[in-house]
């Protein structure tokens, strides 16, 4: 190529260069002629292109088979960062970490945002399924009217306590009360004396109808998946079924009388 012209020289430098970054053969015999070595270079663009192409598309196919799981894994990487950036001790790490896994078993979606796109009905349908173990276990559902279950299941929100937490603390004003869809709780009253409640119980009603202050704190033995009730939720859904509200009144009434014992 010495005595070659200078668009000759570049031109196989080129297709050199190209050969090595590309990484693409182009057979047994190298290109002769200018016209074979624009040839080659072009095929080689043409594969390499196509190549990208279809790897970029199976990682975005593999990536979307599980979507969930990769947008759970994105958030807990930001929660790691913002532990390591606080500094936060190990024991605290530990627990938010066994936190997520109890909460989100591995997978997150943004569930208020679906469930804000669908019908009323597929709505209430898609809750009152996810809420079936719930409503099952707790006779207070069990012999309820159908619509009150449906108003009460639809203002719910899910919360998990970990063992030792304290869900409710005495002397404080209560704005929510609990569902126990699974798991074992303690009222820990000013005698000391601990009662146990557990899947299909409820418990924190009494304030929200006396509109006082907690009289007893409850503190999580086990992993707990609750389901809570703002006051605001309570008194609403409780103005359109008055007769729930004298179920919710009996059982109050009995705990009190418990309490006053003790």
């Amino acid at each position: 190529l010495q005595n070659d012209s200078w668009g000759k020289q570049y031109s196989y430098a080129l297709f050199k260069a190209m050969s090595h970054m590309l990484c693409i053969g182009y057979g047994q015999q190298a290109p002769e002629g200018m016209t074979d070595v624009w040839l080659t270079m072009l095929s080689m663009i043409v594969g390499a292109t196509c190549y990208a192409m279809f790897i970029g598309h199976a990682t975005a196919l593999i990536q979307s088979l599980d979507s969930s799981r990769r947008q759970y894994q994105e958030k807990y990487k930001q929660v790691e960062q913002y532990m390591s950036f606080h500094k936060l001790p190990g024991d605290t790490r530990q627990r938010i970490h066994e936190y997520y896994e109890h909460r989100y078993q591995g997978k997150m979606f943004d569930e208020e945002n679906i469930l804000g796109e669908l019908s009323e009905p597929l709505k209430e349908e898609i809750i009152n399924f996810n809420c079936r173990n719930l409503v099952a276990n707790m006779p207070l559902f069990a012999n309820a009217d159908p619509n009150f279950v449906t108003a009460m299941l639809t203002k719910l929100r899910f919360e998990v306590f970990q063992p030792g937490d304290f869900i409710i603390r005495e002397g404080t004003v209560g704005k929510k009360m609990y569902f126990i869809q699974h798991g074992v709780v303690s009222i820990l009253t000013k005698g000391n004396k601990e009662t146990k409640l557990s899947d299909g119980s409820y418990f924190g009603e009494i304030c929200l109808l006396t509109r006082g202050r907690r009289t007893a704190s409850v503190r999580a033995d086990t992993y707990c998946r609750l389901y809570s009730l703002a006051v605001d939720n309570f008194n609403e859904v409780l103005e359109e079924y008055p007769m729930m509200r004298r179920a919710f009144e009996t059982v109050a009434m009995d705990r009190l009388d418990r309490i006053g014992e003790e």
